[in-house]
């Protein structure tokens, strides 16, 4: 069984199958910290499990709005004409909750949230907590990580180190 585990404390991601490690990278959880309230801009803690993989086979930098593939492929040109946007790139994984009351349901639904594990423009820190709320990853990383994994995969968000 494969399940990923992100701390915060680290701004690391591990996927493991079973008790191997698989892969493992740097991301960048919410500036925010921790948190599951709506509207927080927080990222929410806990068991969770992948609801949704979106973007399979879009090419590399691929621009996401409503979790639909624009056409666009991030730039710099098209990063200063759009500077209000937080890019979403390359895949999603979208998250969902499983504890009830606390990161599923009510005011604390992560996936009623758009809580996602998704690609970032190449320029944006790794390893230092500055998101909205999701796990942003290298794109390179992103899609190696959608690879490895399927709906329904097991997703722990600690705050703890590893």
């Amino acid at each position: 069984m494969k399940r990923i585990i992100v701390s915060i404390a680290e701004q690391r991601m591990k996927l493991f199958q079973d008790q191997s490690l698989v892969f493992e990278c740097s991301v960048s959880t919410a500036l925010a910290g921790p948190g599951e309230a709506m509207n927080s801009g927080k990222t929410p803690r806990g068991e969770h499990i992948i609801r949704a993989k979106i973007g399979a086979d879009q090419p590399l930098g691929s621009v996401f709005v409503g979790r639909r593939p624009t056409g666009e492929i991030w730039s710099e040109a098209l990063n200063r004409k759009y500077p209000e946007r937080d890019w979403i790139l390359s895949r999603i994984l979208w998250l969902s909750g499983c504890e009830v009351g606390f990161n599923r349901g009510g005011r604390f639904d992560s996936m009623r949230r758009y809580i996602y594990i998704h690609g970032t423009p190449d320029d944006q820190p790794m390893g230092i907590a500055k998101s909205h709320g999701c796990v942003r990853m290298r794109n390179i990383d992103m899609v190696a990580l959608f690879d490895l994994v399927d709906s329904g995969c097991q997703v722990l968000i600690q705050e703890d180190r590893f």
